[in-house]
């Protein structure tokens, strides 16, 4: 059994039928081609494999028992038996009717309507698949590092650029010190000016960033504490995370090249880490919060309109 298989089956308690999915999509990106065949197989039809022994599931994905029973392992369970029963759980759920019908994928000639709707579905599967995937106990422990925070950095480029706007504003509104930076040199030289009671936060989907790794690889050597946002908990980045906050892998395709999905998933977890730090520091965040909305007030009230020319 290789490292990576014992690990996730020691370190993780088996999740939740409705888990079952995401933890495919987190996952499947990082597997060998014969495991991937395995998950991607349980995914897309879970009542059909739960009816299979392992041999039989074996036969249907062209690989092997042992190929079956590791796949099962690595998305933390014990055994194939365990992965039988979350199937059987999750195929109940699906036939219960709380499984919409419509798929993700968009072709040129849909309807707006059903654009929409499959858009919609993709979004709110997204956020489903990273609450379920989201390591409450890494993320408790990144909102008191940000909550007694000094200061916080947050690295971010291209679209992972406007989350780190977003997180540093928010931060910035409760009375903390927090700076967004999606320019590679202004990150460097800001991150060897952190020291340990700060803390820095990469945001990058992909978690091979070069642009947004370097400053967080500063930022840990100087001794600060780091926090890495990504949709890939085995990459480079969290090489240098004291903690890791896991999102949802974007389902992406020809018509959606920069799907929303991903930034949709990192905002859920800016908006989780948010509200954690007001919680903790609810007497100052909470007069910091209605001084920023008084001082904005004037500017969201409606201007009476003219006749037109």
């Amino acid at each position: 059994m290789s490292n990576d298989v014992k690990e996730s089956f020691s370190s993780d308690a088996p999740p939740a039928p409705a888990a079952l999915a995401a933890k495919v999509r987190t996952l499947a990106p990082s597997m060998t081609r014969s495991m991937q065949r395995v998950a991607e197989a349980v995914a897309a039809d879970p009542a059909g494999c739960a009816a299979l022994t392992v041999t039989g599931l074996a036969e249907l994905t062209s690989t092997s028992e042992a190929t079956v029973v590791r796949t099962a392992r690595i998305l933390g369970y014990p055994g194939y038996r365990d992965l039988r029963l979350a199937l059987a759980g999750l195929a109940a759920q699906q036939q219960s009717g709380r499984a919409p019908a419509v798929t993700a994928d968009i072709a040129v000639d849909d309807p707006i309507a059903d654009v929409v709707a499959k858009l919609a579905y993709d979004e709110q599967q997204t956020l489903a698949d990273t609450a379920a995937g989201l390591d409450t106990v890494q993320l408790a422990a990144a909102v008191s590092a940000l909550a007694g925070a000094r200061r916080v950095d947050v690295y971010g480029v291209g679209a992972s650029g406007l989350v780190a706007q977003d997180l540093a504003q928010k931060l910035l509104r409760i009375g903390q010190v927090a700076h967004a930076h999606s320019d590679p040199h202004l990150a460097i030289t800001n991150a060897v000016t952190l020291r340990s009671g700060d803390v820095a936060v990469s945001i990058t989907h992909s978690g091979a960033t070069g642009d947004v790794i370097e400053p967080l690889r500063l930022a840990f050597e100087h001794g600060a504490t780091t926090i890495a946002i990504t949709g890939r908990p085995d990459g480079p980045v969290s090489q240098y995370a004291d903690h890791v906050l896991t999102t949802s892998i974007a389902r992406e395709s020809e018509l959606r090249p920069a799907a929303m999905s991903s930034r949709t998933s990192q905002l859920l977890v800016v908006d989780c880490l948010f509200v954690g730090v007001a919680q903790r520091r609810y007497e100052t965040a909470a007069p910091a919060l209605s001084a920023s909305y008084e001082a904005l007030a004037h500017r969201h009230r409606a201007t009476p309109r003219g006749p037109r020319s």
